[in-house]
């Protein structure tokens, strides 16, 4: 417990931490000012000594594990937004040093996303119970950043904004073919083809995921102008006017970038353009988050923009837009929190105890670092032709009010 006292007593600046440990010995980190006072109790001599040697997994595991306990008036929220308006602090200590040093070292072979990996892996992620995910998504299922281009909004309004802002990007005619790399549970695809005429497949590797997209489909009564293929972006094959990919970059792996774009470029039309949606970061790359990469995302990683730009540039695609969402991932991850929370219980007895805290972490953490790290999400047209695109930005606003008035 010294040495990990030693590296909390350098980190915390802002707030308060408490920690009683199994011992009953009691620390205290930090002056109480300017963030939330937090008490926690370490329940066996192990915890300390998982937090030093990797404190975002080992913090995290000793929660999910009910090894690191609460204090009565202290949460877990309160304890991730501690953490996280000190991250300075803890990001240039020895042990986050370590971490991350590691981290660069086997990035390669953490992130090397086979065809059959890669399924593996979003199977392990997207596979839970579709039901899970309703209890706290909005009611589409869109499980991606929404759109608050105004103060006040709900989730589902949000989401039909980010639906909308994305449709009058790619600016589709009557007719049109999409591909849609990644398309979740279909809400995507089914809006594109209902407010734009377009002809769209939807592509995913997650059996849950195409069965209830196809469902989708049906009920809307486009299942003649909507398909979801069970599939990874590497297989398919035929040309598309546009193809849009949303939350699926995160999940390419850095060695696999430029295969990305590539594919992308061999499925585009002549005169075609896509729209690629992804969390980013502002910082210079470093390597994932250790607790997130083993128990959420497996194989993924968030981009920097330097290396989005860079498999472009490599792939010689032209980035004819690039609009940056700062603070709206933060707002979205919030409305998903407080939803998972108001039915915590009903989320306990479909996953378990330990499932639950895991994804209490994972909520907390990601809302915390898109209002207090260097995370953010991006849009970016991209083509294979300098004039694929049109000249200034005007259309995207025009078309955003055509779908308003036609109640898309």
């Amino acid at each position: 417990m010294r040495l990990l006292a030693s590296v909390l007593k350098g980190a915390f600046k802002r707030g308060e931490l408490t920690i009683f440990d199994h011992d009953g010995s009691k620390y205290v980190f930090g002056d109480g000012e300017d963030g939330p006072k937090v008490a926690i109790r370490f329940q066996d001599s192990r915890v300390a000594r998982d937090i030093l040697f990797n404190p975002e997994a080992g913090a995290a595991e000793a929660y999910m594990d009910g090894r690191l306990t609460l204090e009565p008036g202290s949460t877990i929220h309160e304890l991730i937004r501690l953490h996280s308006i000190n991250r300075e602090g803890f990001d240039q200590s020895w042990p986050m040093r370590l971490v991350y040093g590691f981290g660069r070292l086997t990035q390669n072979v953490a992130q090397a996303n086979s065809v059959r990996r890669a399924s593996r892996n979003a199977r392990e992620h997207y596979d839970h119970p579709p039901e899970f995910y309703a209890m706290w998504l909005d009611k589409e299922m869109n499980y991606s950043c929404a759109y608050f281009p105004r103060k006040g909004m709900t989730l589902e309004e949000a989401q039909l904004a980010k639906m909308r802002h994305i449709a009058a990007k790619l600016n589709i005619e009557p007719g049109m073919k999409v591909l849609e790399i990644g398309s979740g549970w279909g809400a995507l695809a089914v809006y594109l083809a209902e407010a734009t005429g377009a002809e769209v497949t939807g592509i995913s590797p997650v059996p849950h995921q195409i069965e209830r997209a196809r469902q989708r489909a049906a009920d809307h009564g486009l299942s003649d102008r909507v398909q979801f293929l069970q599939t990874d972006y590497r297989e398919l094959d035929g040309k598309f006017d546009r193809v849009v990919s949303v939350g699926m970059m995160e999940h390419v792996g850095v060695p696999y970038f430029r295969d990305y774009f590539r594919v992308i470029g061999e499925r585009l039309a002549p005169g075609g353009y896509a729209l690629v949606h992804a969390i980013g970061h502002s910082e210079p790359p470093h390597p994932s988050s250790p607790f997130i990469s083993k128990h959420i995302f497996p194989g993924g990683y968030i981009p920097s923009l330097s290396e989005v730009f860079a498999a472009t540039q490599k792939e010689r695609m032209w980035v004819a837009d690039c609009e940056v969402l700062r603070l709206h991932y933060g707002w979205t991850v919030k409305c998903w929190r407080e939803r998972f929370e108001a039915r915590r219980d009903e989320v306990v007895e479909m996953m378990g105890e330990r499932f639950t805290r895991m994804w209490e972490v994972y909520l907390n953490a990601v809302e915390q670092t898109f209002y207090t790290g260097g995370s953010m999400v991006f849009q970016i047209l991209v083509s294979k032709t300098i004039d694929a695109v049109a000249r200034t930005r005007d259309f995207i606003t025009e078309r955003e009010h055509e779908l308003l008035a036609g109640n898309h």
